[in-house]
């Protein structure tokens, strides 16, 4: 804890899914946060009233200048860069920006941090989708080839190396890292065309929920999960900068599950939800089989997931069902995040 106790943070997205829970678990620890995001939408953010706890500047990450400026202002000593275009259905409808929030986005912030010199420790979070579909039943690790065949996925590889080309080139000293996580899920998500939103939705409303692939395997863990491990990274870059380069932050290998077996459980979690396949023909290409290993990040910081699929699931409901009956959700937030440390 005593770590955070009065740092200065900045994080890009934090009105976003993760970075709202980010903002949040920072603040709790005593940091003194900053957030910089395009807007808000549905979801943590407002409904855990996070704004009132961190001081929160709007604007695009693209505009390299109004970033150099709040970063002038803030002079951030740890800086977490989310904000981005998150979906890969979505990046579907709109490439181009995908691309330019997603690349663009990425060496805005990095530039920024070259310019004005106060980060010690930068964490760039991308994707596990960042490496080459190969079809592997073995998870991918942070030296095998990048690639992607959709656009998110490839933006996500480019910011890849944007930032080992910033790191290399100009932040010689400072701890530069990405962080490559996927599938996360966990309470106040509401991106459309994501199962366990899609699932609690669907919940709310007494309505069917439609699963398109329920036999694609996928790395599913909770937010906490994950962002514990960009905590953890951003402390261990902070004391040693030798560690920057990209780092896996994957569940358990017994909690890569099939879509459908997810559905399942929530179903059971939450009762009354009841779902069905329905495959879509002309549908995008999604990759059928990811797991990345995280040996990395569970040998050299320590680093392993507190809360297993189930858990993480169970806690997901319950934030949702808090929701519905009217609860303070950011006492029921800050709740679940005091029962995960305690776990760790």
């Amino acid at each position: 804890m005593s770590f955070w106790d009065g740092r200065r943070v900045l994080v890009t997205g934090h009105t976003g899914f993760k970075g709202a829970w980010l903002a949040l678990w920072l603040s709790a620890r005593g940091a003194d946060v900053a957030g910089y995001s395009a807007g808000t939408a549905p979801g943590v953010f407002e409904l855990a009233r996070v704004g009132e706890l961190v001081e929160s500047v709007e604007g695009d990450v693209r505009d390299v200048e109004r970033l150099t400026g709040v970063f002038r202002e803030r002079q951030p000593e740890v800086v977490f860069h989310l904000a981005a275009q998150p979906l890969v259905r979505r990046s579907y409808e709109i490439p181009f920006e995908t691309f330019e929030a997603n690349v663009i986005g990425a060496a805005a912030v990095l530039e920024a941090v070259r310019r004005t010199g106060s980060a010690r420790s930068v964490v760039n979070v991308t994707s596990d989708k960042v490496y080459a579909d190969r079809g592997w039943v073995w998870g991918y690790r942070e030296r095998d080839r990048l690639g992607g065949s959709d656009p998110y996925s490839a933006s996500k590889a480019c910011s890849e190396l944007v930032t080992a080309a910033y790191r290399a080139s100009f932040l010689s000293g400072v701890g530069v890292a990405s962080a490559r996580a996927g599938n996360v899920f966990g309470g106040g998500d509401f991106a459309a065309d994501r199962l366990v939103p899609d699932a609690m939705r669907a919940a709310a409303s007494e309505t069917e929920l439609v699963v398109r692939n329920p036999s694609s395997l996928r790395p599913w863990q909770h937010v906490l999960n994950a962002l514990s491990g960009y905590l953890s990274l951003a402390e261990a870059l902070w004391e040693d900068d030798s560690l920057a380069g990209p780092w896996n932050f994957g569940p358990a290998r017994d909690d890569v599950r099939p879509v459908g077996w997810i559905a399942d459980r929530l179903s059971a979690l939450w009762d009354g939800l009841e779902w069905r396949a329905a495959a879509e023909p002309d549908a995008p290409h999604e990759t059928r089989m990811l797991a990345v290993d995280s040996a990395k990040a569970r040998s050299l910081l320590g680093w392993a997931p507190a809360w297993d699929l189930e858990a993480g699931l169970r806690q997901t409901v319950e934030w949702h069902r808090a929701l519905e009956e009217g609860d303070d959700m950011r006492e029921r937030t800050l709740a679940q995040i005091r029962v995960f440390e305690s776990a760790r």
